[in-house]
């Protein structure tokens, strides 16, 4: 898609977003308001000083709520009040560590949460698309070298991991319960490996890590180095996102039920490779493994198969690892130097679709 086709696509329609103020949230919605879509947005505040949403001043571009998925009522108000045509729901409690810290927030949010925005969606007959964010930690991962395909077994070990298993069974309850009887709605679920890209300050991420060690002169610590992940920009599972929300949108019943978007087997590195790489472009900076017995269980190993996403919706990555490293330090490298964050981000995405067109 290129950003002519997803103008046309998305120029004038009413587009919900959950999650709106996060790290993929944010590229979202900037995205959309780039497109000339009118977006309305529903999360909760920046959990940081520096984040995204505001170096982009969303506030001023987009329609938005700060609220909690949780408070039932708000998000059905909210939603039904606007009236969207398309739905992308990001919001979410999304790292492994502190859902061993705060299980019944990381379930609260992720499972009921959900729910809310699944029960608001059937509520309000305007919705004709929509995508349901998940993670490909939704997989009862046993540590197979292979990638998981879309019809695996879902599980988890851990609260997060489990907590986004269990979302998945509730949006698959709510489409063949209320959605499937809804001949103009489309719903779909995605899955998407590990996303990086500029503009992300979240704790216990390994890029917001390396750039806050770089920024305080200390050395990034690695606490499972070895670990392998499908590393991807930002912009390609949100390409895969927006391509499914408009094939959703024209054949509600041909294009529902889950889809996998990640890069190919051979972009996996580990997590020391990725620290290293960041270091080397920012120009400063030291990578430390600091490996402790006491850590909580985290997958080493985890792949996505997307042999759906290719060969059906015709979505590839575009930017193999290499240049999804480059992308993301130069953006860091901007901001830090003083740079705008709002023009790196809109030239990123200029030159990402450029390719894709």
């Amino acid at each position: 898609m290129s950003i002519q086709n997803l103008t046309n696509s998305f120029s004038g329609k009413k587009i919900f977003i959950t999650g709106h103020t996060g790290f993929k949230g944010s590229w979202l919605a900037f995205l959309l308001h780039e497109l000339g879509a009118e977006v309305m947005g529903f999360g909760l505040a920046p959990e940081t000083s520096d984040n995204h949403f505001d170096l982009l001043k969303l506030e001023g571009k987009i329609k938005h709520v700060i609220g909690d998925i949780r408070d039932t009522s708000l998000i059905a108000n909210t939603l039904i009040e606007f009236q969207p045509e398309y739905v992308f729901h990001l919001a979410a409690q999304a790292l492994v560590r502190p859902s061993y810290d705060d299980p019944a927030a990381t379930f609260s949010t992720n499972v009921i949460g959900s729910v809310n925005l699944l029960d608001a969606v059937r509520q309000c007959e305007s919705v004709r698309s929509l995508v349901y964010i998940t993670s490909d930690k939704c997989y009862e991962n046993v540590e197979w070298i292979w990638g998981y395909r879309e019809n695996d077994r879902l599980g988890g070990r851990d609260p997060y991991s489990a907590s986004k298993a269990a979302a998945e069974i509730a949006f698959s309850s709510y489409t063949r319960s209320f959605f499937d009887q809804r001949p103009l709605l489309g719903a779909a679920s995605t899955r998407a490996g590990n996303v990086i890209g500029g503009g992300d300050w979240a704790v216990d991420r390994i890029i917001p890590d390396c750039i806050r060690a770089i920024e305080a002169g200390e050395s990034v610590k690695l606490r499972n180095p070895g670990a392998t992940r499908p590393w991807q920009h930002v912009l390609e599972p949100l390409s895969g996102y927006l391509l499914l929300a408009t094939r959703l949108y024209d054949e509600p019943k041909e294009w529902g039920g889950s889809w996998n978007f990640g890069p190919a087997t051979n972009e996996v590195r580990t997590v020391k490779d990725v620290a290293e790489v960041i270091v080397s472009h920012l120009g400063r900076g030291r990578v430390e493994v600091v490996e402790s017995k006491t850590q909580p269980h985290e997958a080493r190993l985890l792949q996505l198969n997307c042999d759906k996403a290719h060969q059906l919706l015709g979505w590839h990555p575009r930017w193999h690892v290499e240049k999804t490293l480059e992308a993301t330090a130069v953006w860091y490298k901007t901001v830090m130097n003083g740079g705008d964050a709002e023009a790196i981000t809109r030239s990123q995405i200029h030159e990402f679709f450029q390719e894709q067109a």
